[in-house]
């Protein structure tokens, strides 16, 4: 996806990429097809792996809760607004680690502009289209120790210093990256932290299989229970 600007002058000069090319009506209508359209599956994709996770680990579900609960004490209506997506660390280190082990899109493919040397010496050329496995990348166990274990302590602030940042790419990285990132992110803030704010989420005895397609889900769905919260 490329990054754009959207006229912040107000000048009525027409939309931009990062390069400065002005983008056509068919770019914009791609982005908003994109942004508006595309994003539903995998943000309920995110959402559904997410909630098994904190189902399977009722420790970090209930520090999440208290997070919620603590940041709307003082409320009514109980309702989230955009200034307080920023004071729920804790629940997005667990949104980020369910994101890591569950990928909403398990690859993704790019078209190389130039030739590429490969630290080995072998040559990429021009004009190939790779294929990246973000689910590889984000199960290596070089960079990821345990990749298969649930731990949203790998994504406290002191423990991603050290990490490159194309480590961990769910929203895949540099200028074509996914234009609604910060927006599915938000959203699975505000619905995750207003439904363990009402419910306890408990996990069903049937363990999920995934299955890998364009966006990546489980077998016969991903099945939960819950229970209000008195």
């Amino acid at each position: 996806m490329k990054e754009f600007e959207l006229d912040p002058e107000g000048t009525g000069e027409p939309w931009k990429d990062e390069d400065g090319k002005k983008l056509s009506d068919e770019d914009i209508r791609a982005e908003a097809d994109t942004f508006m359209f595309e994003g539903h599956d995998t943000t309920a994709s995110g959402l559904s792996w997410v909630l098994y996770h904190l189902a399977k680990h009722p420790e970090y579900q209930e520090r999440c809760r208290q997070e919620v609960q603590e940041l709307l004490k003082d409320r009514e209506p109980k309702e989230i607004e955009w200034d307080d997506l920023a004071q729920l660390p804790f629940l997005t280190m667990c949104i980020k680690e369910s994101l890591r082990l569950h990928p909403p899109v398990p690859a993704v493919s790019r078209c190389c502009t130039q030739d590429i040397v490969l630290p080995d010496g072998r040559v990429i050329p021009k004009g190939i289209i790779c294929l990246i496995s973000v689910f590889g990348t984000h199960h290596n166990p070089a960079v990821w120790p345990d990749p298969e274990v649930y731990d949203p302590f790998r994504f406290d602030p002191k423990n991603i210093k050290e990490r490159s940042p194309l480590a961990f790419i769910p929203f895949s990285a540099g200028p074509r990256n996914c234009i609604g990132q910060a927006f599915a992110m938000a959203e699975m803030k505000v619905v995750l932290g207003l439904t363990l704010l009402r419910f306890r989420v408990l996990p069903d005895h049937t363990e999920p299989r995934r299955k890998p397609e364009l966006v990546l889900r489980a077998e016969g769905g991903l099945w939960l229970r819950v229970e209000p919260l008195s």
